[in-house]
């Protein structure tokens, strides 16, 4: 996509409709623009099949009730939604975005309580999330933002508000020339990158970050399930900053990301090795089923 993203030919799914996708706007006053009361999905589609699409649906609503709205549609509804929207715009391999918002009302201080809760689906064609890294070996920052405490923030919503610190994160991680950055727990515990999980290999073995304080991603669990179906033994546990010398590999999962070999975090040098890359194949072969 050349143009932004506000300006191009389409159909947009808003409130239980399609629209054009130039007209798919709302009102300044919304209140999740202001106080980030949004939550939202990303969703891939392969041959006209949305990968865990179901799984989707539910987190979104589940995100809802986290930070305190009920989505007015319902899983079914949403699924329904989403394949219209890809319909509309004539795809079958598509990224989709669903995302719910509290919107324009009669409340615009903090609180909301009266103001509809809105919901938009969108779906366009979008390669790999890191370009080339995909097979080379993405290169990581690290961030001086850490994950917060689940005391702090519901950190288990797919909510807006908590990808602030991933988007000033990202953006230093750019300027640096990586592609993305390594964020740390509020305990100082490895935690994940901006948008995705993190996998670590050593002696054979895998170790993933306990996501006690964080999202644990579709994809996660969808590549936790292959390693174990492979026989391979997962650790999830707490890793620390110390660690990362001693693993061999490295790979980010998400929808996005899919499956994206890691080849440096800051100072630490990883191997785009065979495991990495057959657990990256094996998922491309898996959501095209």
């Amino acid at each position: 996509m050349t143009t932004g993203y506000d300006d191009r030919d389409g159909k947009i799914w808003m409130d239980g409709k399609l629209v054009e996708w130039r007209d798919a706007k709302v009102h300044l006053l919304t209140h999740g623009l202001h106080y980030a009361s949004s939550v939202f999905e990303g969703e891939r589609a392969y041959n006209g099949k949305i990968f865990r699409s179901m799984d989707h649906s539910v987190r979104l609503r589940k995100s809802a009730e986290y930070i305190d709205f009920e989505i007015p549609f319902t899983v079914e509804e949403i699924e329904t939604a989403k394949y219209e929207t890809m319909k509309a715009n004539g795809l079958t391999d598509a990224y989709v975005r669903a995302i719910a918002w509290r919107g324009a009302g009669p409340d615009m201080g903090v609180a909301s309580a009266r103001n509809p809760v809105r919901l938009a689906i969108a779906a366009w064609e979008w390669g790999n999330y890191y370009g080339d890294a995909k097979y080379k070996g993405a290169k990581l920052d690290i961030s001086k933002w850490k994950r917060p405490s689940p005391e702090t923030i519901p950190c288990f919503a797919k909510a807006a508000g908590l990808y602030m610190i991933c988007t000033m994160s990202k953006h230093a991680a750019e300027a640096k020339g990586c592609s993305d950055a390594m964020m740390f727990d509020y305990r100082g515990y490895v935690a994940e990158a901006t948008g995705a999980n993190l996998f670590f290999v050593k002696d054979g073995e895998v170790h993933t970050p306990l996501p006690d304080c964080f999202l644990n991603g579709l994809t996660r669990q969808t590549v936790i399930t292959m390693l174990g179906e492979k026989g391979i033994k997962v650790h999830e546990r707490h890793i620390t900053v110390e660690e990362l010398e001693r693993f061999e590999q490295c790979w980010l999962t998400g929808t996005a990301a899919e499956v994206t070999p890691v080849g440096q975090i800051g100072a630490y040098n990883f191997e785009v090795g065979a495991l990495a890359r057959d657990i990256s194949e094996s998922y491309e072969k898996l959501v095209r089923v």
